[in-house]
């Protein structure tokens, strides 16, 4: 199930993309900037630093984010990130943290794993401002159903009808149009 709720990622989506003009010089920069300050910002958050304290060492810290993550790491991956906190003896070090955090996060096979489901949760929060799991949903059967008709298509969203369904729902077309 999604643990990102849409009140949430709205605010974050904001910083990250914050005097981001694709195209425009320097646009690359800018994102780049904003990621390393997002993720700066996010490991000092109340859930994460209960999730991942920083009395916790550099092994036990990155050996959680990849349990976390679900997708196999190369022992070289395991000790470049290790290697983040220099030798320190807790997990302290915020940009280190923040570095281990994207490093994990951005892996390409996290990627991959999560693209399908990242997908239709996107489409929940895009055309219908909402959580998979609010009114008139109160369960994630919907959101299931969607990730389901995705997956069998190969991920092809074109081919499951996921935009065409969307934007033809009543609900979408009860907050948004005629």
């Amino acid at each position: 199930m999604p643990i990102v709720r849409f009140n949430e990622f709205l605010p974050d989506t904001q910083l990250i993309g914050q005097g981001v003009i694709v195209g425009q010089a320097g646009w690359e920069t800018v994102l780049e900037n904003n990621k390393q300050a997002f993720a700066n910002e996010f490991v000092q958050r109340a859930p994460f630093t209960t999730a991942f304290p920083t009395s916790m060492t550099p092994a036990q810290f990155v050996d959680r984010l990849i349990a976390n993550a679900g997708v196999p790491v190369s022992p070289d991956q395991r000790a470049t990130v290790i290697g983040l906190f220099g030798g320190a003896t807790d997990s302290s070090n915020g940009t280190a943290r923040a570095q281990a955090l994207r490093l994990t996060a951005e892996d390409r096979d996290l990627y991959y794993d999560e693209f399908n489901r990242a997908f239709v949760l996107m489409e929940y929060f895009g055309y219908l401002r909402r959580n998979p799991n609010t009114v008139p949903d109160t369960d994630y059967s919907g959101y299931e159903f969607w990730l389901y008709k995705l997956q069998s298509s190969n991920g092809n969203y074109i081919k499951a009808e996921m935009v065409k369904a969307f934007i033809s729902s009543a609900e979408y077309r009860q907050r948004f149009g005629p």
